[in-house]
């Protein structure tokens, strides 16, 4: 037996069990978690620790400031408990962040270079 999916409007079989639109749900979290207080605060005490320059920059001798955004380095949408962790976290110029987005910079390198960071004090 057929019916319509009120998730992706197609026609699947009554046993099919559509998953369009997980993404979608997944995100929504995501989102609800980085709207809060304490990520707002954590962020900026990354950037301060960071002394507001690009990790990848600094590390291969360059001076970046401008554009710095805070880059989880394990995906909240894989590890929500990550949210906070400074070791985690890293700071990067919008060019190095969308190539950690797209996994063109290695996971291990960054998280060298948030432990360097931390193990500063």
């Amino acid at each position: 037996m057929l019916k319509s999916c009120s998730r992706c409007g197609k026609i699947h079989d009554t046993k099919f069990k559509c998953n369009a639109g997980q993404d979608i749900l997944r995100n929504r979290e995501e989102r609800k978690l980085r709207s809060k207080y304490a990520w707002t605060q954590k962020s900026e005490e990354i950037r301060e620790r960071a002394n507001h320059l690009c990790e990848v920059c600094r590390d291969e001798g360059r001076i970046s400031y401008e554009n710095i955004e805070v880059h989880h380095i394990i995906k909240v949408r894989n590890d929500s408990s990550l949210l906070l962790d400074n070791y985690n976290l890293v700071c990067l110029c919008q060019e190095h962040h969308k190539q950690a987005d797209k996994g063109k910079i290695d996971v291990d390198y960054l998280l060298e270079l948030a432990k360097k960071r931390e193990d500063v004090d």
